[in-house]
């Protein structure tokens, strides 16, 4: 097959441009048009890079009357009046990382083009009485109600949750912003809003009575990423010109995309929707690579979760009712909702007789992703050094199944690293031990794409560590200042590989002593 060049639209999140530069687009015009006629004040919470913004420039050219761009697409059938109103467009993604006053600023700079449009009175002081001011003057000089749409509403917010003083002279300012909408809802025709997580205290929640959260509403779950159903059509071609340039066939390159970028879920009935920026990237650099994580993991994500004192070890298997996850952030008792509004955790089944969620880490990129992140923070280790040391040569061993020659590699491995002062006085105390050497294995384990789980319970206790490989299981029993022979006899005794018993895999048995004094493995026995 000869390749063809294909325009993507890389950082553009403008519908206008993708439309009128012939860009490659995945067309959800029907479930803007429904999302219009579903209520008038719409909440949409969804990761960071999944086509919030794409969705909320669709919006505006919709309310904007703007229907040459939309020739050819879904929402012809739907639409017939297309009537322009005036609409209002704040995007908050530039009010990042600022302080108070300089949100202010920001607010005042984003409202600035509308009032060379419709005015300003030098008594709209703030920007909240600014924005009210222009919703009215839009309203008298057009005889239109007026389109209010919000992105990234809680941009200023996220990098100053773990501080409560700084929180809340943030939130005085957002909410001088936010309260006046309520105020203006006869002139008001649409208004949305977007964001990552749902700040409660907010005007937003708080005032506008009749806002709807879709958020984890079946009817709009693919309104944002790529499902499954839309890759092997609209992007069929696509997949066809990567299997070539990778020299695969369509179909393993379909399931490589699907193992990196699938399995997002946001409703208990939601179709696999992949990441839409990685999967771009991915079509236009030839390769999968783990392209949502150039920015890394958000600062603010890992001080919630040591602030919560998250179990890492926990993230691929958890059950929750929503109230556990869906939840505003002012009333988090655990980092669970940042970690599933951020998309670090996603929906992977729902039990409809208990209403339990079980969430998990949705895909490859994700899990190498939040390991780079985490192995810094929570064992002192550097990911890139991790890999170009050592994990090459444990996984090679790993996929021999020569266990003998992994678990050398990683003695060799723990022996070598030059432990930073808060590390070292962790490993003096055996508890403290035992769950940071249960942390290394997962998170490397983690990095290498191989699912582990630690403290597995069964009948007889908990496993500290279980491995999952494609032909054997391997369970692990760690003993600090023990010995391995110690280790294997309580994995025994207690029958923590009985449960894999019928599985059809080899069942490998592992005890392991370590020595708080060469802060390595000192033995091992494999059974």
């Amino acid at each position: 097959m000869t390749s063809k060049r294909r325009r993507y639209p890389v950082g553009i999140q403008t519908f206008s441009e993708i439309i009128r530069g012939n860009y490659v687009y995945v067309d959800k015009t029907d479930l803007v048009w429904q999302l219009t006629d579903y209520a008038k004040y719409i909440f949409l919470s969804r990761p960071r890079r999944f086509g919030k913004s794409l969705l909320s420039s669709t919006l505006h050219s919709y309310f904007a009357g703007e229907r040459e761009l939309f020739e050819g697409l879904k929402i012809m059938e739907l639409e017939k009046e297309w009537t322009q109103y005036p609409v209002l467009h704040f995007d908050l993604s530039g009010a990042k990382h600022m302080a108070p006053q300089d949100v202010r600023a920001e607010l005042g700079r984003i409202i600035k083009p509308y009032e060379t449009i419709y005015g300003s009175e030098p008594d709209e002081t703030t920007p909240g009485m600014r924005m009210a001011g222009l919703v009215n003057r839009a309203y008298e000089q057009t005889g239109r109600q007026v389109a209010v749409i919000i992105d990234e509403y809680d941009a200023p917010l996220l990098d100053v949750l773990h501080d409560d003083q700084r929180l809340f002279e943030m939130r005085e300012v957002m909410q001088e912003f936010y309260q006046r909408l309520k105020m203006l809802d006869p002139k008001i025709k649409f208004c949305f809003i977007t964001g990552i997580t749902k700040f409660s205290q907010l005007s937003i929640f708080s005032t506008i009575n009749n806002l709807m959260n879709v958020t984890m509403d079946p009817t709009f779950s693919a309104i944002c990423g790529i499902t499954e159903q839309e890759l092997t059509t609209v992007l069929h071609e696509d997949i066809e010109l990567l299997a070539e340039k990778n020299e695969l066939s369509y179909d393993e390159m379909h399931a490589k995309l699907k193992l990196q970028y699938d399995g997002y879920h946001f409703s208990k009935k939601s179709e696999d929707t992949y990441n839409p920026y990685s999967l771009i990237k991915a079509f236009v650099y030839g390769e999968t690579g783990s392209y949502w994580f150039d920015s890394a993991t958000p600062t603010f994500l890992i001080r919630q979760m040591q602030h919560f004192r998250t179990d890492i070890t926990s993230m691929d298997n958890i059950e929750v009712p929503s109230t556990a996850f869906d939840k505003p952030t002012e009333a988090m008792t655990s980092a669970l909702p940042l970690l599933y509004q951020s998309g670090y955790l996603t929906i992977k089944s729902y039990d409809r007789e208990s209403d339990l969620y079980q969430l998990a880490l949705p895909n490859q990129e994700v899990r190498i992703g939040y390991t780079d992140g985490l192995l810094p923070t929570y064992i002192g280790l550097d990911s890139s050094e991790v890999q170009t040391g050592f994990a090459l040569k444990f996984w090679r061993a790993l996929k021999k199944g020569d266990i003998e020659q992994a678990l050398r590699d990683m003695q060799a491995y723990l022996a070598s690293i030059p432990y930073v002062e808060r590390f070292k006085k962790k490993l003096e105390d055996v508890s403290n031990a035992e769950e940071f050497y249960e942390y290394t294995f997962y998170l490397i384990f983690s990095m290498l794409n191989v699912y582990a789980r630690t403290q597995v319970k069964c009948a007889g206790g908990r496993a500290d560590i279980v491995v999952w490989m494609q032909d054997a299981i391997y369970v692990l029993e760690l003993k600090v200042n023990g010995t391995a022979a110690e280790a294997l006899q309580q994995i025994n005794e207690k029958n923590y590989a009985l449960p894999y018993a019928t599985d059809g895999r080899k069942i490998v048995k592992i005890g392991i002593g370590f020595s708080i004094e060469t802060k390595t493995m000192n033995d091992w026995i494999i059974e």
